[in-house]
């Protein structure tokens, strides 16, 4: 994925997207558009979070 889709993802409020982490269903909490990194929230648990490149996210 590329950054400016993941700031799509991350500001459209009517909108649900599946994004996948290798394999795994991640939310969008932040993109850090400069620096092509995403802070992600993996699965259901809000603690369980990871700032990773933009690259590594895949949208189903």
């Amino acid at each position: 994925m590329d950054v400016k889709r993941a700031m799509e993802i991350y500001t459209d409020k009517e909108h649900t997207f599946e994004v996948k982490l290798e394999g795994q269903p991640v939310w969008i909490e932040n993109v850090d558009e400069v620096n092509s990194m995403a802070t992600v929230q993996v699965g259901a648990r809000p603690t369980n979070t990871q700032t990773v490149k933009v690259e590594r996210l895949q949208e189903s």
